[in-house]
């Protein structure tokens, strides 16, 4: 692992100046204590990246959970009660790592991936342009369309235009122009500028303007403005932020309810990730999911023991290691050391970063997430990608990652219902054949019910005086509501004077009285019924 050192260290620095305002704004947005988030971030570094299969994702508190956290802390009755959801949630995981329910990830087909990637990066885009002009309303961390203020992602930008901070603003800039020039020009002339990341510079850079004008009306960078890191002011006070879970209410029906909820959801986000970090790793390397969730369960078990929020692993954090250089897991072990050391030692320099130029870096994350080049090459695939794509995109954008990635596997899930229902039968026309018009039928390898819409049309449309050959030949599974259809038109073909020709590798049969009986009286080969 400590062969990359020169890719993991400077990639952790990023991850970890990304890390600090999503762990406080998802616990802002959640009803929690600053410090929880704080917590979980550290435990999601340090704990999950060690015990973890990936090389490149990252894990820590998660914007979706953020509205079940909020509702469970209130009707649970306090944030003790709910530690011990977290607790349970995170035993429940380990069952499912046991139960090797990580394969449930890999259903998800790639066209809502990639849509799922590329909604967060839009999203990214969106709910940052507030904070790069200066104005911080809603909590950092906020994934959702519509707020808890009443206010959605759309409302909140046009609202920004009507409050915009120079200050916070100008460094913004400043800030953008330095990743910029970093990445594409300053990181190919020489060692130093691929050691010191852009992301880096920026931040020193914000530090040093917010020190240079925090005196000045115009240009001073006010203190909602800013990063804000709860400071202890002593050992006891430090660890008095420290929360432990009530076990009393451990009979408590709806705590339990609260835990399998988490459980579910958070395994679920982090399956997703984990697939979508997995297609951006340059290395195409293959996270071990059952290991994943083992990983997740353990460390929100710890998360929960001492105050901290439920873990996933995280696309935002995963795709800013990533872009970054990060090659193995190190990268996210280092940043969650970083959050650690920082909270000890330096709350109060943390608390002189500007959030315009957090922004910033999050501003590229979610360019290089949705990149316009990547709607074109989708376009480009037809439809049946395209869809489900733009529709995972939209679900995303206007509601929130999970509701998004459950339009997009619906349509895709459509997709495939017509797929199926056009490649059921292939119809070949030949000449006449003792004055009657000779049709070939040949049936797909598999013919399910959904099948059944397509072959009836077919069957009810031939003409009077027709030779028809359904042929079997190729097909491994015929469903039971076939073989009903076929013993229906076999009836009604008498009436149309249309013969028929079943060849298959149980044999072949002219006009057969019965469709179930040729079935059901000869042996079975490669054929198999419902």
């Amino acid at each position: 692992m400590f062969n990359h050192l020169k890719n993991d260290l400077p990639a952790s620095i990023v991850v970890f100046f990304v890390a600090i305002p999503l762990c406080l704004g998802i616990a802002l947005a959640s009803g929690a204590p600053l410090f929880s988030g704080l917590i979980s971030g550290i435990i999601g570094g340090i704990v999950v990246g060690a015990l973890s299969g990936s090389h490149i994702g990252v894990s820590g508190p998660a914007a979706g959970l953020a509205a079940i956290v909020l509702t469970a802390i209130g009707a649970l009755g306090g944030f003790e009660n709910f530690l011990l959801a977290v607790v349970l949630g995170g035993v429940i995981q380990l069952v499912f790592g046991f139960l090797k329910a990580g394969i449930i990830g890999y259903y998800f087909p790639s066209s809502v991936i990639k849509g799922m990637l590329t909604g967060i990066g839009i999203i990214i885009v969106l709910k940052q342009i507030p904070h790069f002009f200066g104005y911080d309303p809603d909590p950092e961390g906020d994934f959702a369309f519509f707020q808890v203020d009443g206010k959605n992602t759309f409302s909140e930008i046009i609202d920004t235009f009507n409050n915009i901070s120079p200050g916070a603003t100008l460094i913004a800039i400043i800030g953008l122009s330095i990743l910029i020039l970093w990445d594409n020009v300053l990181s190919k002339k020489g060692k130093f500028f691929k050691l010191v990341q852009g992301p880096l510079v920026a931040v020193v850079t914000g530090i040093v303007f917010y020190m240079l004008t925090k005196d000045s009306e115009i240009w001073g960078i006010a203190s909602d403005h800013l990063v804000s890191v709860p400071v202890p002011e002593d050992a006891s006070s430090f660890l008095a932020q420290f929360s432990f879970p009530n076990f009393g209410e451990i009979g408590n029906p709806e705590i339990w309810i609260t835990a399998f909820t988490i459980a579910l959801v958070a395994s679920l986000e982090t399956l997703l990730c984990v697939e979508a970090t997995d297609r951006l790793d340059p290395e195409k390397r293959v996270t071990p999911t059952n290991r994943e969730l083992l990983a997740q369960g353990t460390g929100n078990i710890l998360s929960g023991m001492i105050g901290g929020l439920p873990i996933t692993q995280v696309i935002v954090r995963s795709s800013a290691n990533i872009q970054s250089g990060g090659k193995t897991k190190m990268s996210a072990i280092i940043h969650g050391l970083l959050l650690l050391i920082s909270v000890l030692l330096i709350p109060r320099l943390l608390n002189m970063i500007p959030l315009s130029v957090l922004a910033a870096i999050l501003f590229i994350v979610g360019y290089k997430l949705a990149k316009p080049a990547l709607f074109k090459k989708m376009y480009n695939l037809g439809w049946k990608q395209s869809i489900p794509f733009f529709v995972t995109v939209l679900g995303i954008i206007f509601t929130d990652l999970l509701v998004g990635i459950g339009l997009g596997l619906g349509v895709g899930i459509v997709v495939i219902l017509l797929k199926s229902y056009q490649n059921s039968h292939f119809l070949h026309i030949e000449d006449k054949s003792n004055g009657k018009h000779k049709i070939k039928m040949t049936l797909a390898e598999e013919v399910t019910f959904f099948n059944k819409g397509a072959i009836l049309k077919e069957l009810d449309s031939l003409p009077r005086d027709t030779y028809l050959e359904i042929n079997l030949l190729n097909t491994r599974y015929l469903d039971n509501d076939i073989i009903e259809i076929l013993e229906d038109f076999a009836f009604k073909a008498k009436e149309r004077n249309i013969d028929i020709k079943l060849v298959s590798k149980r044999g072949t049969v002219e006009n057969p009285s019965s469709f179930i009986e040729f079935f059901e009286r000869r042996p079975k080969s490669n054929l198999s019924l419902s």
